[in-house]
């Protein structure tokens, strides 16, 4: 078996992750953001089913992921984690068939720590027998978190649960939840399909701008196989404006983050849909050629995010000031030269074909979402 992993990884001495996911980022629901411990299988089978009703599913979302609080024990003899019987009666199998049945995928949440984050069982030290675990449940996706990890380093306690899901032979996506303390984006891509960048996002624009910020200088560390992630969306949770929902949700997706909704999808406003299932701007995020944008431009209030796409360039004309504001984007900062062609991935229309560069007004907390394609006969026209 070691020589399989070292025939697959193609680094001498190195095991890596072997399960063939994230050739593009996760899209899922978690549990958190919205309930944080409030969690129970009537939800979570509400949120399956609102997952395929409301059309998420549809657009591409399709782990229904549990977090923390729903394990409680051990069992005395096995080892076996233990789910919350008076929340999870029917067990975690039976929940996880439910959700398969609606032909999505189930996630859990545990820790690289003696402990979870609220104090239940953690994984360390018990990696086998919890991965055996989860394979048998139908798990297909493990968010792993960096609590009470007894001062061990990542890069040791990490590759542990790589290790044994792997030896299940079940395909589970792996979350790396190590807040970014150790420069995850450095060495995790042999380890998990996803690595969290900084500590958890909140409602709130501060906390977004923040954890964007944090991003910058990282920002192209993502490929297929494993993504950066600046935590889950909070679009729809009601501490931010539909601007800046736009903003989160467009920025995140050009990121190539895993788009995982922390709302309760049951009840999200006509807005809150809109935003999470435009279809063009999470074509950017599910693009083949897996390349996350990065920051080409920044003045003041002003900033412009892009990335080569498969069928041309995409970009954000960002404007984090609190007035409006007219950003001018030279097709240089594209590697255009001449005129192209811009579509506005938010209003899905065509805008017409521009010589050298595009201008347009930016509302305050807001986004212009466009994708560029270059023209060969360069015309001059004004927006």
């Amino acid at each position: 078996m070691k020589i399989y992993f070292l025939f697959v990884c193609l680094i001498p001495l190195i095991s890596c992750l072997d399960n063939g996911l994230a050739r593009t980022p996760a899209m899922g629901w978690n549990s958190w953001n919205k309930f944080g411990c409030s969690i129970n299988e009537t939800l979570i089978k509400e949120v399956a089913d609102a997952m395929v009703s409301t059309g998420l599913a549809a657009a591409g979302y399709e782990y229904v992921n549990l977090d923390d609080c729903w394990q409680v024990s051990r069992d005395k003899t096995t080892g076996e984690i233990q789910a919350d019987p008076q929340a999870f009666p029917s067990g975690i199998q039976a929940l996880a068939d439910y959700v398969h049945n609606k032909s999505l995928k189930f996630g859990l949440y545990s820790d690289a720590g003696l402990y979870t984050c609220q104090k239940r069982p953690g994984g360390l030290y018990h990696e086998d027998i919890d991965a055996q675990t989860y394979a048998k449940w139908g798990v297909d996706y493990l968010k792993y978190d960096n609590c009470y990890n007894a001062g061990l380093p990542p890069k040791w306690r990490y590759p542990r649960m790589r290790d044994a899901l792997n030896k299940t032979g079940r395909p589970i996506y792996y979350s790396l939840c190590e807040w970014g303390q150790d420069d995850p984006w450095e060495w995790a891509a042999d380890i998990g399909n996803s690595w969290r960048t900084t500590g958890d996002i909140s409602d709130k624009w501060d906390s977004f701008i923040d954890i964007l910020e944090k991003q910058v200088p990282i920002a192209s560390a993502g490929a297929p196989g494993g993504w950066n992630d600046p935590d889950m969306l909070e679009v729809g949770n009601g501490g931010m404006t539909t601007n800046e929902y736009e903003a989160h949700f467009a920025l995140w997706a050009f990121l190539k983050a895993p788009l995982i909704v922390g709302c309760d999808i049951r009840s999200m406003s006509n807005d809150t849909l809109r935003i999470l299932t435009n279809k063009e701007i999470i074509a950017v995020n599910q693009d083949s050629l897996g390349k996350p944008a990065t920051r080409l431009f920044y003045q003041g209030s002003q900033e412009i995010w892009g990335s080569p796409v498969a069928d041309g360039f995409a970009a954000v004309l960002f404007n984090q000031g609190a007035s409006a504001a007219n950003i001018t984007a030279p097709f240089k900062l594209f590697n255009i030269t001449g005129s192209a062609k811009i579509r506005d991935l938010q209003a899905h229309q065509d805008l017409g074909t521009f010589q050298n560069s595009f201008t347009t007004q930016v509302q305050p907390h807001s986004v212009v979402v466009i994708k560029l394609t270059s023209q060969g006969s360069p015309q001059t026209i004004t927006y």
